[in-house]
């Protein structure tokens, strides 16, 4: 990274410029500053055209509105994270904003402001870099340090929203009154402005009615998380390519090849990948992805594609790093299949959303107790829940622009609920059994396998979005052998 340039002293009436210290500069000479001023193109965009979800997120605005009349609404994009000194990490807009505006920008906030007849919303934003105080070269956010941001007219027309300055925001939210709700947790300076206006209850509720509205997803929404599905699965299909490089390395050869198809075709991986070997796969949530990928063993991958609009797939494989499954992995892989199967099979419009869960639970449990690992009836097991021990974690959850979407709607609403055409969510049972556990033979024992699948409720049934992924196990052996070239 190039060293930051260090300007003079500020007007006393101007924001001072964010400075780093032992800069190589140690000021701007009145001409450089001059010099800079002038002598740049008209790079305004016009005729810009709104992008395709101004539409959707216009009628998600008005729900919103209808939901609480007469109240100012206020939802932050949030900042920039420090990830160390002064690098931050890539900037992820706060989903409750990027839903109702479209937009990603940091630092912006989207109000909604009380009329007679409903809302009127605005977008504040940062405008473009100032270049009559240098902002624009000298601040390490400036235009020439990270690049153009779009002017408030630009924004205004892709958006289909007005825009304004967001830095006289927090002064005038400071001055309004009447009633008013913010969704917390993104922009300390905004709740700061608000601090004796809010309750947390009043904006708790504002968080769970924008967790509940993206329950049941739009035709927009859907055609994004198919094309997140399917750049998921061509990343599959990049890992199983290089294996071989993978077994010379280690689970960050997986981990980066993966993260190579997140990038080229979407914004970035939706949340870190699984890329476990081994007797990592029985590690729920393995993400350090630094040991051994040993011919023999399972690779049990979870990942998804995260798409520019920000919608996010979540996909699970567990595969045979040599292409083909022991007795015992398969045997335990082949149940798991099962139970995924009956999970899908449970995913229906009318359907309480547990159904699937318990569906997969059963036949994980009656192969438990079949095995002889637990003792039966199985009705006992699944009543004390013994069959927890191998099978450890729910077997699905909401997806859409969160991993694990809606996740702050009511219990009876998601859990107790029912299921409606619309909603997506992933059926992933497992089996893990820890390289510790010694209630199993020890031949059982390092083994992990998942299988998950994105699955959109429809009005006669179900549709896996992602059922171009092979998951039976002769089938996932044929698909390795085709793009091995075996």
């Amino acid at each position: 990274m190039t060293d930051e340039l260090t300007p003079e002293t500020p007007d006393e009436d101007e924001q001072p410029i964010k400075q780093r210290k032992n800069g190589l500069y140690p000021g701007v000479s009145d001409e450089l500053a001059e010099n800079m001023k002038g002598g740049w193109a008209d790079t305004e965009l016009r005729d810009l055209r709104p992008i395709e979800q101004a539409a959707h997120a216009a009628r998600r605005r008005a729900a919103l509105s209808a939901r609480f009349p007469g109240e100012r609404l206020v939802i932050p994009a949030g900042h920039l994270k420090t990830r160390s000194n002064d690098t931050e990490y890539a900037f992820r807009a706060a989903t409750e904003y990027v839903y109702l505006t479209g937009d990603q920008t940091d630092d912006s906030v989207l109000v909604l402001e009380p009329t007679r007849d409903g809302h009127e919303a605005t977008l504040h934003r940062l405008p473009r870099s100032n270049r009559e105080n240098g902002e624009f070269w000298l601040d390490g956010m400036g235009e020439l340090w990270v690049g153009r941001r779009h002017s408030l007219d630009e924004a205004e027309a892709l958006l289909g929203v007005p825009c304004k300055d967001v830095r006289e925001l927090a002064g005038a939210l400071k001055e309004a009154t009447g009633p008013v709700r913010v969704v917390r947790g993104h922009d300390a300076g905004i709740e700061a402005a608000l601090t004796d206006k809010v309750t947390a209850e009043r904006d708790e509720e504002l968080r769970v009615f924008l967790s509940e509205a993206r329950a049941v997803k739009d035709a927009f929404e859907i055609s994004e998380l198919q094309k997140a599905v399917d750049s998921t699965v061509r990343g599959f299909e990049d890992v199983v390519k290089v294996l071989d490089k993978a077994e010379a390395t280690s689970e960050r050869y997986i981990e980066g090849t993966f993260f190579l198809r997140a990038r080229v075709e979407g914004n970035d991986v939706g949340y870190g990948s699984i890329c476990a070997a081994g007797p990592h796969a029985t590690t729920l949530h393995w993400v350090r992805n630094n040991g051994e990928v040993r011919s023999g063993d399972l690779l049990l991958l979870d990942a998804g594609v995260e798409t520019h609009t920000l919608y996010t797939a979540d996909v699970t494989r567990t595969l045979p790093i040599n292409g083909r499954y022991s007795d015992l992995q398969r045997t335990i892989y082949d149940a798991v299949y099962e139970a995924q199967e009956a999970g899908i099979a449970a995913v229906k419009p009318g359907a309480a959303y547990r159904d699937f869960h318990d569906a997969a639970q059963r036949v994980l449990t009656e192969k438990l107790v079949e095995w002889g690992l637990v003792e039966g009836p199985v009705e006992r097991v699944l009543e004390l829940g013994l069959q927890r021990r191998w099978t450890l974690h729910g077997t699905g959850h909401m997806l859409g622009l969160d991993v694990h979407d809606c996740a702050a709607a009511r219990t009876e609403q998601y859990v107790n609920g029912t299921l409606e055409p619309g909603m997506v969510l992933t059926v992933e049972p497992g089996l893990y059994f820890q390289a510790d556990d010694l209630t199993v033979p020890e031949e059982y024992r390092g083994i992990g396998v998942r299988i998950e699948d994105d699955i959109l409720v429809t009005d006669d049934g179900n549709r896996n979005l992602s059922a171009a992924l092979p998951r039976r196990s002769d089938e996932v052996e044929s698909w390795m052998a085709g793009l091995l070239g075996r």
